[in-house]
């Protein structure tokens, strides 16, 4: 049963134009998502590039995902939406999109609905064929843009190999050239990895989530990369703001920074594990317009 994939991106990598916001991380933190949204523009009216990791760890997933998709399908052109680690099946049972859905469902039927839809979300875009979104970072595997267009992207998550590099790696100053990841998948690249890259492929830099940043955006390697982080107050604890990437149509950027949003949840819960999977207690019906959603969106995405 699939509904709306190749509407939700057409490609392995997605071509957007300017002007348009940048977001990184949102995880599952619905209310900050809408604080995004008052500091960013409204969509239609903004375009905006979503940087993956919609879901986990916070107490919305459900909400923060099923409203993008909304977006996506009345304003396709208007809202892109490419991969992060967390639209995995493996990772979502363990950080709590899988546990939330079945909290507020009763079932797994919602879970299994939006995992299938994460399979068709696009590996990176590319903006105005000069700025390189991405959820994580780069691969030994890749050294073409090209190379990342001819991914069967229709999948899980892999373990290994350059689908899973580009949503698991991170930049390092202290690496030179490539080193093992402490996260156990992808790998740390330093500078000298993105410079090659960005010249190889006439980009001007490469723009990024995946990493908490006090400060909600982070530059790198004489500005050849940058880190976007849109969870403020993350996990509802960190304390951290956060930072959409606002381009105007002539590239020129600026960095808008937020803070939390009041949360209607109340107070977080302690962990339930060591890395503080944060679960809603809520539970709900789900309704025909919810899941007849989502199986529109599988619906086009296969036939699109």
């Amino acid at each position: 049963m699939h509904v709306l994939g190749n509407q939700i991106e057409k490609a392995s990598s997605a071509a957007t134009v300017t002007p348009i916001e940048i977001c990184g991380d949102i995880h599952g933190q619905f209310y900050d998502m809408k604080e995004l949204f008052k500091v960013g523009g409204d969509c239609p009216k903004t375009n905006y590039l979503f940087l993956g990791d919609f879901v986990d760890r916070g107490f919305n997933s459900v909400e923060t995902f099923l409203l993008l998709l909304a977006l996506k399908v009345r304003y396709p052109d208007r809202i892109t939406l490419i991969r992060g680690n967390h639209e995995s099946r493996q990772i979502t049972q363990v950080y709590g999109f899988y546990d939330e859905c079945l909290r507020k469902y009763g079932s797994v039927n919602v879970w299994r609905y939006c995992t299938d839809i994460f399979d068709y979300l696009s590996l990176s875009a590319l903006i105005e064929n000069k700025i390189f979104g991405v959820h994580g970072g780069l691969s030994h595997n890749i050294s073409t843009l090209d190379q990342i267009r001819s991914i069967d992207r229709k999948q899980e998550v892999p373990h290994d190999g350059a689908m899973c590099d580009l949503l698991w790696s991170d930049p390092e100053d202290i690496v030179d050239g490539w080193a093992l990841s402490p996260r156990g998948a992808g790998f740390l690249f330093g500078g000298n990895v993105v410079d090659i890259f960005n010249h190889a492929n006439n980009i001007d830099y490469i723009c990024r989530a995946h990493q908490l940043v006090m400060e909600g955006f982070k530059w790198m390697f004489n500005n050849q990369i940058v880190t976007v982080w849109s969870a403020p107050n993350y996990c509802y604890r960190c304390g951290n703001v956060a930072a959409i990437l606002k381009l105007d149509e002539n590239l020129d950027k600026e960095f808008r920074v937020f803070e939390a949003a009041p949360q209607e949840t109340g107070n977080a819960p302690k962990d339930r594990n060591p890395e503080g999977l944060l679960l809603s207690e809520n539970r709900h019906q789900i309704t025909f317009y919810e899941i007849g959603l989502i199986q529109l969106y599988l619906f086009v995405i296969q036939y699109a």
